[in-house]
């Protein structure tokens, strides 16, 4: 037999992971008499192919895997794949628009048909390429988080939570996409830094010519206010803490409260509080007992201001409100 000079994968991986296969090698069972030893395989996004952070994942996993095997444990590594919620509608939102269709004109049914094509698909690239990376997975066990048992799941556990005591609902400040129409998890939020301007306001003082003046990046959303925030060691500010001023361009009488999460370096030190479009805000609006108004609604235009800003969208009302000031 001639042995070949150079070392060639594909003569025998497939070959060797098919005899895994068929060895049921892999296969995991409940048993009484063993030790048990499992692993959740974080699953992998459905909307593309695996990278090299999932090679090193798999690898790591799999010699966890491999190693209480050998000694004897019931192992058990469950695969599973993600549907990725935004993630995928994203993907499959670019390639239906490089086709010319746009989601909205295929409607909800036929949309979600789309995205299953794309599951069958890519999901399936995943598992290949999981396979020649030698992952000893119990592929009989795969698990798709759209599954109808997997979502099943969630609903009983959700449905326990609840019974018990454990939800509750409130009111919070989330990340919003106006173009998707749905919350996004911080995690799939991307930053990205870009130049801006700080714009001063001067707040009239109630019953008084004198004022204090706020500096903010988004002028826009002072239509919502409902205080002026300070920091309570700050010197230049503590005679007017109590106080009321007049807020610019809408005659709202709103308060200036004291909270030490306010930077005396940033601005003036004096800083708008619009607790239903900042996080920083929000807080301070519940150590205080502020009000709550919202200017912006879901797809980025202006609501329950003054006539002259209604309906315009973020930038355009920036642009009318510094004019207008």
């Amino acid at each position: 037999m001639e042995l070949a000079k150079e070392y060639n994968h594909k003569d025998v991986e497939d070959k060797i992971y098919k005899m895994w296969e068929e060895g049921h090698y892999f296969d995991s069972e409940i048993s009484p008499k063993k030790e048990n030893f499992v692993i959740v395989m974080p699953p992998p996004n459905v909307t593309g192919k695996l990278h090299i952070g999932h090679a090193l994942n798999f690898t790591l996993q799999d010699i966890f895997i491999r190693f209480n095997r050998m000694f004897g444990k019931e192992t058990l590594w469950l695969p599973g794949i993600d549907h990725a919620g935004i993630a995928t509608q994203s993907v499959v939102e670019r390639e239906l628009l490089s086709k010319g269709i746009k989601k909205d004109d295929l409607g909800r049914e036929k949309f979600l048909e789309e995205v299953w094509k794309w599951k069958e698909k890519y999901g399936n690239t995943i598992i290949e390429q999981s396979k020649k990376l030698g992952v000893s997975a119990d592929w009989r066990r795969l698990r798709f988080t759209l599954d109808e048992k997997y979502a099943n799941a969630v609903l009983e556990a959700f449905i326990r939570y609840y019974n018990e005591g454990l939800l509750y609902r409130g009111e919070r400040i989330i990340n919003w996409c106006p173009r998707c129409h749905t919350a996004l998890s911080d995690i799939e939020v991307e930053y990205e830094e870009e130049k801006g301007k700080l714009y001063y306001i001067k707040y009239p003082l109630e019953e008084s010519d004198d004022y204090i003046v706020v500096a903010t990046t988004r002028p826009e959303t002072m239509l919502g206010d409902t205080a002026v925030a300070v920091h309570p060691n700050d010197e230049r500010y503590k005679n007017l803490i109590g106080k009321y001023v007049i807020l610019p361009l809408v005659g709202r009488r709103i308060p200036i409260v004291a909270d030490e999460a306010v930077d005396p370096q940033f601005g003036t030190g004096a800083v708008k509080v619009t607790p239903s479009h900042s996080p920083e805000d929000f807080e301070i609006a519940k150590r205080h007992n502020l009000g709550f108004l919202d200017v912006i609604n879901d797809v980025a235009r202006m609501i329950n201001v003054p006539e002259p800003y209604l309906g315009l969208t973020t930038t355009e009302a920036r642009e009318r409100v510094v004019e207008d000031l």
